[in-house]
């Protein structure tokens, strides 16, 4: 059998000691640095059927040391802090954080970890099923009022420590709008809880409809003046009949609030020259009232030019 001969491929193994030198050359000219990094933190193996109490931290600052290009090259997510849950029990306990604990890349050192300790409080976890109350905002047109809202399904099964899930009482949803709505109003919204150790076991939405109904009282203002807007200069009119009847509907609260001097009522005159016309009259009632009729709803309107009177 011939022996290899040493000098096969001469320039391949030049070529690969000149890199390898230059790279520990380029290493060991590297000057070695430390620098502060806050890193998130895990919690692992956590055990079945219990529950953290409040919001475990999720951030820990480290101090590292290490080639400056090995910290400049080390990513975010790339240095993690853990902690080990496995054997937890309920009750109080408190964890030790040390540099051990630390998962970092090759080259770079962890020296301290701030907090050194992290104190954990576990509770039994429990579920059970609340009633689901829909988020509603805005107002309906005027003269509507929002019915009783309903949900589909109307109830959810939540799960949290045992004393959270005693205390809930509902589960909420993403806000509906009813602004100037008329007619009743469906949408698909997500459903979740405000206590943030409490969550909904299954994510999901529900369908929350929103009745929206005629105001059950209504209110008749009668002799309302016809203002005419818009009239131009040099002109004048004339409405007839001059004053209107007003029937306006809405919450018992809202139209008992409403005034005469409340009911606007006027006829639009902008760009009409002179002459006779049939023109609609508009009404503007405040507050949460709707104009459910006027008489007459339209008038008849004189213009003259009043160099010709």
């Amino acid at each position: 059998m011939t022996a290899p001969w040493p000098f096969g491929h001469i320039g391949l193994k030049a070529v690969s000691v000149a890199v390898a030198v230059a790279l520990w050359v380029a290493v060991a000219g590297e000057e070695t640095v430390e620098r502060g990094l806050r890193i998130p933190l895990e919690l692992q193996q956590f055990p079945a059927g219990l529950e953290v109490l409040g919001e475990p931290p999720t951030l820990v600052d480290v101090r590292v040391r290490g080639a400056s290009g090995a910290l400049a090259r080390t990513l975010p997510g790339d240095i993690v802090a853990v902690i080990d849950l496995h054997g937890a029990r309920t009750g109080r306990r408190l964890y030790q954080l040390t540099p051990e604990q630390v998962r970092a890349p090759f080259g770079v050192e962890v020296i301290q970890v701030v907090p050194a300790s992290i104190a954990l409080e576990f509770e039994a976890s429990a579920s059970r099923k609340v009633p689901v109350v829909p988020s509603i905002e805005g107002d309906p047109a005027p003269g509507f009022i929002v019915g009783t809202a309903t949900t589909e399904p109307p109830d959810v099964e939540i799960v949290g420590p045992r004393s959270a899930v005693d205390a809930a009482k509902e589960a909420v949803t993403e806000a509906v709008s009813v602004s100037a709505a008329s007619q009743p109003v469906t949408e698909t919204v997500t459903v979740g809880m405000l206590d943030p150790s409490l969550r909904v076991r299954t994510p999901r939405v529900v369908s929350v409809t929103v009745p929206i109904v005629p105001g059950p009282r209504e209110r008749t203002f009668r002799d309302q003046p016809v203002h005419l807007d818009g009239v131009a200069p040099g002109l004048s009119g004339q409405s007839v009949p001059p004053d209107v009847l007003v029937v306006v509907r809405g919450s018992r609260e809202g139209v008992g609030r409403i005034g005469a001097s409340d009911v606007v009522v006027s006829v639009d005159l902008t760009g009409l020259g002179p002459g006779d016309y049939t023109l609609p009259v508009r009404v503007d009632a405040a507050g949460a009232a709707g104009v459910v009729r006027i008489e007459p709803a339209t008038v008849q309107i004189s213009i003259i030019d009043d160099k010709r009177r």
